[in-house]
């Protein structure tokens, strides 16, 4: 599993809005005169979404190594989904020309009920525009981020033909390019090529994930049409993507499993040595504070000084040597040989209610004693202006899974 495929495109997804401004229609309006926020009425919009998607054969049991002996290659899915647009007449819909989030249930087949289930997804979704080759026809981005829920993931049969989803629910992660089309004042189509993700973020084993790709179609009624963009003042707009400091600290938890390396025999020379799942699951919490540096109103960067202490970290070093058949245990270990402390760089979109980000760090303090690169990606959703909930997921050396970062948030600006 690889969410950093899913990482890649976000973090150029990123920056694509300033390479293709969008353009709106222009109006003298002076800073006095912008509301903020929701004190004007948003636009409104319910719709539907029809996705095909091939599932990239990333472990051997979507190529035929399962139960049925058959090939998983493609899927099939439907959604309904609820959004909302700022008010052009808004300060974050001058701003944020075109922006929409909202929410999405969703139903998905992957034609072997047995052995995948017919999961169900909820999620949230952010997108915008970030090219207009007119004033119908536009092409922006959407990410998505929720939860899948309704997997097979039983089978009486070894691990290696069992499902590579190990539980009933994971987490979704995808992103897209859309074409968008409004039709009439109220009809909105879209055409879209996207990617997704599903991982249950290394809770349970086994870990494989799923990754797919295809195309998706959708369309969406606008209940409360409230016209097109409106350019943002002069002012407003420099002191919008005006250099500034953001200040974030947040704190963070988890549980996760662990697949340890063990001697298979004290009895052999070489100590030759096999992966085996640690019995349970391991608690996992951590802080990050991170300083960024706003280069316009879309895009921050900056660096941060994580630290974490994961429960499961180490025990290898100290397996309690006893038959095999007792089961294994560990002696406990040491509070400070399962801490890491690392320094990282990161890049996020910042857009109303939610941010993005996506990192890479490198650990100056390891619990094994090594130093190892780890990745992040995660999503900020701000319930006021400065306090934020985080989901996000952490892996090392762009494969190894870590673990979920499920926390809570507060931003000084």
């Amino acid at each position: 599993m690889n969410p950093f495929s899913v990482l890649s495109l976000s973090s150029i997804l990123a920056a694509v809005p300033l390479l293709f401004p969008s353009t709106g229609r222009a109006e003298k309006i002076s800073v006095d005169s912008v509301i903020s926020g929701f004190r004007l009425k948003p636009e409104w919009s319910v719709g539907t979404e029809m996705q095909g998607d091939y599932v990239i054969p990333t472990d051997p049991f979507f190529k035929g190594s399962n139960v049925e002996e058959k090939r998983i290659s493609g899927s099939f899915g439907a959604t309904l989904r609820g959004a909302f647009r700022f008010n052009p007449s808004s300060r974050e819909g001058m701003l944020y020309p075109g922006i929409y989030q909202g929410a999405a249930i969703g139903i998905k087949t992957f034609f072997h009920k047995r052995l995948m289930g017919t999961p169900g997804s909820f999620y949230v979704f952010q997108g915008a525009p970030f090219h207009n080759f007119s004033s119908r026809l536009s092409l922006g981005y959407e990410w998505k981020f929720g939860i899948a829920f309704g997997w097979h993931h039983t089978d009486a049969n070894p691990p290696e033909t069992s499902s590579t989803i190990s539980t009933a629910v994971t987490a979704h992660m995808g992103v897209a390019l859309k074409l968008n089309y409004t039709l009439s004042s109220n009809w909105l189509l879209s055409l879209g090529i996207e990617g997704t993700h599903h991982s249950n973020g290394n809770t349970s084993w086994r870990n494989a994930g799923l990754n797919s790709a295809g195309l998706s179609i959708g369309a969406a009624y606008i209940l409360n049409p409230l016209g097109s963009p409106i350019s943002p003042p002069e002012k407003l707009k420099e002191e919008a993507d005006s250099k500034r400091w953001l200040f974030d600290i947040m704190a963070f938890g988890a549980w996760r499993q662990r697949v340890i390396l063990l001697p298979s025999s004290i009895y052999t020379e070489n100590w030759e040595r096999y992966d085996v799942l640690a019995p349970g699951k391991y608690p996992v919490f951590g802080m990050q504070f991170a300083p960024a540096l706003t280069l316009n109103r879309w895009v921050a960067v900056g660096p941060a000084f994580d630290i974490q202490w994961d429960k499961s970290a180490d025990l290898s070093n100290y397996w309690i040597e006893k038959p095999y058949e007792e089961g294994l245990s560990f002696y406990h270990v040491p509070f400070g040989k399962q801490i890491s402390v690392g320094l990282s760089a990161h890049a996020e979109l910042t857009t109303p209610i939610f941010s993005v980000n996506a990192g890479i760090g490198y650990n100056v303090v390891n619990p094994k004693g090594d130093r190892a690169f780890y990745q992040s990606l995660t999503v900020k959703t701000f319930i006021t202006q400065h306090i934020f909930l985080n989901v996000g997921y952490r892996l090392g050396e762009f494969k190894d899974p870590h673990n979920i970062m499920l926390g809570i948030g507060y931003r000084f600006n």
